[in-house]
């Protein structure tokens, strides 16, 4: 749905963008990170056809952002990080009103507004002047606002930026609704923890260049310093931390809460071989299992690598 090629952005003598590439299949929620200034708003810009790349291509649901911007409007739906709204309209009116701004007849916009108010729970506010909505009511006003037109791809810049703990999970449901749906999402952010629990798949952005994209947790394995176990056993604890630190595979391991962690250099059948050198020493093992490195870690390392 979303395919970036090259794509190269240059203010001046800074370069915002530096052949960035990625790709989003149909039906996903990918998360786009990266540090204040990295680029991310930059090429939501471009994605969305409101700012001329310097170089290189992209597309929306195979229209060409250069050359077919009505098209992409048309399949997209823009919410930029910050809410401009119409404070003396309702929350119906607002959203007519931007129906209208996509020539959808009068007749269905009613129906539409009605609906995308129910989708994202403000139907019992659809008279309230939005000048008297609080934030995160106003940010769920806007997702709807960038759904009037029904598109195919939603660029979300930083849609849970400045809400409340509850108002955020309140969104994040309705993410999860969008993408049930058949939704296409892009969603910018710095709330890291969230964005694992959420998106299908990340890309993480560093001085205008992409350093990792693909599904959260395959990323976060690429990333991640090592892979990481998790043994119980019973009893003979001293001898199964001799058996571990003996094996070559082994880098490092600690007792944390009772349990023993240890860090390993392979794959699968590394973490095989290592449950088997403990049974078959007789150590009777109650709990082993696999250990996956946070996106917060991810992203330090990516983000922390010689741009050079």
């Amino acid at each position: 749905m979303i395919a970036v090629q090259g794509l190269t952005k240059v203010y001046g003598h800074r370069t915002a963008l530096d052949a960035v590439s990625f790709e989003v299949p149909k039906g996903e929620i990918f998360g786009f990170v990266g540090p204040n200034g990295a680029g991310k708003t930059t090429t939501l810009r471009i994605l969305a056809a409101l700012l001329e790349p310097t170089a290189g291509r992209a597309f929306v649901d195979g229209a060409d952002v250069m050359r077919q911007p009505d098209l992409v409007h048309e399949r997209l739906g823009y919410m930029p990080d910050f809410f401009g709204v119409y404070d003396q309209l309702t929350a119906t009116e607002y959203l007519d009103f931007y129906a209208a701004c996509y020539r959808i007849p009068r007749a269905r916009r009613t129906k539409i507004a009605a609906d995308l108010l129910e989708l994202v729970g403000l139907a019992d506010r659809r008279d309230q002047s939005v000048d008297t909505l609080s934030r995160g009511l106003k940010q769920r006003l806007c997702l709807a606002r960038a759904l009037v037109h029904d598109p195919a791809v939603l660029l979300l810049d930083e849609p849970a930026s400045g809400l409340d703990p509850r108002a955020r999970v309140e969104m994040r449901e309705i993410l999860k609704e969008l993408q049930r749906m058949g939704k296409t999402i892009v969603i910018s952010s710095h709330i890291l923890p969230e964005l694992t629990e959420l998106c299908t798949m990340i890309g993480i952005i560093d001085q205008g260049r992409m350093r990792a994209t693909g599904p959260v947790q395959e990323v976060i394995r690429e990333l991640t310093s090592g892979r990481r176990l998790r043994i119980m056993v019973m009893g003979r604890r001293d001898e199964a931390l001799a058996i571990l630190k003996a094996l070559p595979s082994i880098r490092t391991v600690d007792m944390i809460n009772g349990a023993i962690e240890a860090q390993y250099e392979g794959d699968d059948a590394m973490a095989a071989s290592i449950l088997q050198a403990l049974t078959a020493a007789g150590i009777s093992v109650s709990g082993f299992s696999q250990l996956e490195g946070g996106l917060e870690d991810a992203f330090l390392k990516a983000t922390s690598e010689d741009v050079g």
